[in-house]
């Protein structure tokens, strides 16, 4: 059994005391926005690259906290725990055997394994899958009396090893449920998108937390929740748990100490600047019950209204005379609901109320097919939107 200190010293030694390897998987084409979120962060030490699904970064442990509580694009945060070439299973388990998992797992902790091969010698991700986990259990019977721990387990820890060629890299997953889950319930809309799509949506569309915010089909109340949490300041995994709260070189104080400082930072709007509507009257009574629920009415305004029947008289009495703002929309694309006729008809008479009654206002719309991006009549920038395993695009600009 190893002793308290001798293993604290050991942890310290290993893997708090060093910089540390992370990566920051992200949905394809928000991997810029990631990278700007964690310059932002202001590590006293740090390195990053983006890649393709994702950005590498370096920095140690809390680091890693603070990533995983104010990043608002990243899907999950890995921290890598070995890198090593192997070209038979043999060469594998050498490898393995006395790698020291105590420091990153808990033996009564659940753990899940993610394997992946590609242009491997070593392809069959199964047997990969059983070295791993036979390291896993020789590691804690040689270093823990308890293994058949009893103790109702409330964390799950997964490990993702990953082959290409030769070369085996092995991370922890640091995250848990993917970060788009903030914690804050929102009822399940028939679309809904992702918080992280949501957050890059506005991050896009140049959306400050400052400016007005109108959300005229807001459905399930992503846009509106997260744009709720960047006016207030409060960090997207604020109200929420993360696996590396169960890892052994987890330091309870640090992690106290960066929600402190985390909330030195909230604000509170002193009357809206979110102002979200939709035509079924029951979506609104549920957004507006989670909003009074996370006390974010002093936000967000719901009210019961089409679209089309928002008038510009509604706009000022609402954020005032001459004041301008954003406005997202995130159209039915015709698969999911209704048919694809009547999503191109609908979002025509879009267009065409967009630039009758928000001229000067920044815009947000998501566009289910590249060809009716030809029916927006003003200029805007085009990013790519991967929701739901389709391939939508993000029209954002000024409408004139």
């Amino acid at each position: 059994m190893i002793s308290g200190k001798s293993f604290q010293k050991r942890v310290r030694r290993r893997v708090t005391g060093r910089e540390q390897s992370f990566f920051a998987a992200t949905s394809p084409g928000l991997e810029d926005l990631c990278r700007k979120e964690i310059m932002a962060l202001s590590f006293p030490k740090i390195s990053l690259s983006a890649s393709e699904g994702g950005v590498a970064f370096s920095g140690r442990v809390h680091d890693c906290y603070i990533a995983n509580l104010h990043l608002r694009t990243a899907n999950r945060i890995l921290m890598r725990i070995a890198a090593f070439k192997a070209t038979n299973f043999r060469m594998l388990k050498r490898k393995l055997t006395d790698f020291p998992w105590e420091l990153y797992l808990q033996p009564h902790h659940p753990r899940e394994l993610s394997v992946s091969a590609r242009q491997s010698r070593l392809y069959h991700t199964e047997a990969i899958a059983d070295q791993f986990k036979a390291s896993i259990m020789d590691c804690f019977e040689k270093s823990f009396q308890d293994l058949q721990d009893n103790r109702k387990a409330e964390w799950g820890q997964k490990i993702f090893v990953r082959v290409v060629g030769d070369g085996f890299t092995v991370s922890m997953d640091s995250s848990g449920e993917h970060l788009y889950k903030r914690g804050i319930k929102i009822q399940g809309g028939k679309a809904p998108v992702r918080e992280t799509i949501a957050a890059a949506v506005l991050q896009f569309a140049g959306y400050t937390g400052k400016e007005p915010l109108v959300d005229p089909m807001c459905g399930s109340g992503t846009f509106s929740m997260e744009g709720a949490m960047m006016a207030n300041h409060i960090p997207a995994g604020w109200y929420r748990q993360f696996a590396f709260e169960a890892w052994p070189s987890f330091r309870p104080e640090r992690w106290k100490h960066i929600r402190r400082e985390a909330e030195k930072e909230f604000l509170r709007p002193e009357k809206p600047v979110i102002f979200s509507s939709d035509q079924d009257a029951a979506v609104c009574r549920q957004l507006n019950n989670l909003i009074k629920k996370n006390e974010l009415s002093d936000t967000v305004l719901v009210f019961h209204q089409n679209f089309f029947d928002i008038s510009v008289s509604d706009l000022s009495n609402m954020i005032g005379k001459g004041r301008k703002g954003i406005v997202v929309i995130n159209p039915p694309y015709g698969l999911r609901i209704g048919t694809r006729k009547e999503s191109e008809t609908l979002f025509a008479e879009i267009c065409v109320k967009l630039s009758r009654d928000f001229k000067g206002w920044k815009l947000a719309l998501i566009v289910p097919s590249r060809r009716l991006l030809r029916k927006i009549p003003f200029r805007v920038k085009k990013y790519p939107v991967f929701h739901g395993g389709l391939n939508l695009t993000l029209a954002a600009g000024r409408i004139r």
